[in-house]
């Protein structure tokens, strides 16, 4: 008898099929004002100045929490997302901060240099 996958599994799936093949797909913005659809920023905030930290903070955690692979590559820049990882993968869900760090080693050595 074959077991369901559990919640998490879901979720890590849903996050895998949405994440980049590469980090270097990341050509989003790196300064300025930028505005999120509301698909991506529905409850709150929906502008956001990448020039602030903590709003810079917040913008990068929406975008992976919510974006599909099109607003991944779109809205997330691969510089930004590295430096900001260590901090960065402590206020994403645990299913978003795995998949992105099983995904890209760079992530998962950052992560390792910041413990």
């Amino acid at each position: 008898m074959a077991t369901q996958p559990g919640l998490s599994d879901l979720r890590r799936a849903k996050f895998a099929r949405r994440a980049p093949a590469a980090l270097s797909e990341l050509v989003g913005p790196q300064h300025g004002t930028v505005t999120l659809p509301l698909h991506l920023a529905w409850s709150g905030l929906t502008t956001f100045d990448l020039d602030q930290p903590r709003l810079r903070m917040s913008y990068y955690r929406i975008v992976l929490a919510e974006g599909l692979r099109e607003d991944l590559v779109r809205y997330l820049y691969r510089d930004l997302l590295v430096s900001l990882w260590p901090t960065l993968r402590t206020l994403v869900s645990r299913d978003v901060r795995e998949v992105w760090e099983s995904s890209f080693d760079e992530l998962a050595h950052g992560a390792q240099a910041a413990a």
